[in-house]
């Protein structure tokens, strides 16, 4: 098993930064791919970024392109999610996922975090 707590999440204005973590612990070694997703309220959950968690590849939505980041660190199990120039449309529970397989599809990720709310002011 896989456990996953992310942190970060807050109230900020349009334009402002925020820096998502999400820490994993169990068995960790099993995971070859981390993402973030989020779903905002009466909406389906959407994919976000994703990346590798060994080679560094990383995938991002369209809608984030540019203004999102993800990295990992992998000596503290770790993956963040850098989300700069925040706009109210950002606004959701963001959650991250572990994966055996580098995919932006949900139904690949096996193991999900808690969630955390960002919320975006305009």
């Amino acid at each position: 098993q896989v456990q996953l707590a992310e942190s970060g999440g807050g109230l900020v204005q349009a334009g402002d930064s925020l820096r998502l973590s999400c820490a994993g612990s169990g068995r960790t070694f099993s995971i070859n791919a981390m993402g973030w997703f989020r779903q905002a309220p009466g909406k389906e959950r959407e994919f976000v970024a994703a990346s590798t968690w060994r080679g560094g590849r990383t995938i991002y939505a369209d809608s984030v392109k540019g203004r999102f980041t993800i990295s990992r660190d992998n000596a503290k199990n770790t993956v963040y999610l850098q989300m700069n120039s925040l706009k109210p449309e950002d606004t959701a529970v963001y959650y991250c996922a572990a994966a055996d397989m580098f995919d932006p599809n949900p139904v690949e990720y096996d193991y999900w975090g808690q969630g955390t709310q960002v919320t975006v002011s305009s």
